[in-house]
């Protein structure tokens, strides 16, 4: 081989390796954009569902919402927010109620149900609501003053 084709196959080689180089950095820019969005996507839905739970748990407080829906949805947000947060001894209720009326049908499932079932169910519903009231309600009251304190108050 002589030293021409050599030199050829070598410039070749550099801008080979040099394209490569510049396709990985762009392809790290890219995951690095994902990331930042992703990222900011998951804090804006942390803080949408902060917000939802400050409207609901202030709606069960006043009693303007059943504390069957009430208590499913601060659980359900909880959850959301944090896994661990519906394990506190203060939020407990809010599971132990939902562990007591999930089986209960709702929506279009609920329609489905003959009148006399419909009653059964919301005579058990009423039941499990007037047990647990007060510790519904506390633990609204502790879900506010909780979210008083601000960011600080998630770790």
């Amino acid at each position: 081989m002589n030293s021409t084709v050599a030199l050829v196959l070598l410039a070749v080689a550099i801008a080979v390796v040099i394209g490569l180089c510049l396709y990985a950095w762009s392809l790290r820019k890219e995951v690095s954009r994902r990331e930042a969005y992703r990222r900011d996507e998951d804090a804006r839905a942390q803080q949408n569902s902060l917000e939802n739970l400050d409207y609901v748990a202030s709606a069960l407080v006043q009693e303007q919402v059943d504390i069957t829906e009430g208590a499913w949805r601060c659980k359900v947000l909880l959850e959301i927010i944090d896994p661990s947060l519906t394990e506190r001894t203060e939020f407990q209720a809010f599971a132990e109620h939902y562990s007591r009326t999930q089986h209960l049908k709702t929506h279009s499932a609920r329609q489905q149900l003959t009148a006399r079932e419909r009653m059964q169910e919301d005579k058990e519903r009423l039941m499990a609501e007037n047990d647990m009231r007060e510790a519904v309600l506390e633990a609204a009251r502790a879900v506010l003053k909780w979210r008083a304190q601000g960011k600080s108050a998630l770790h």
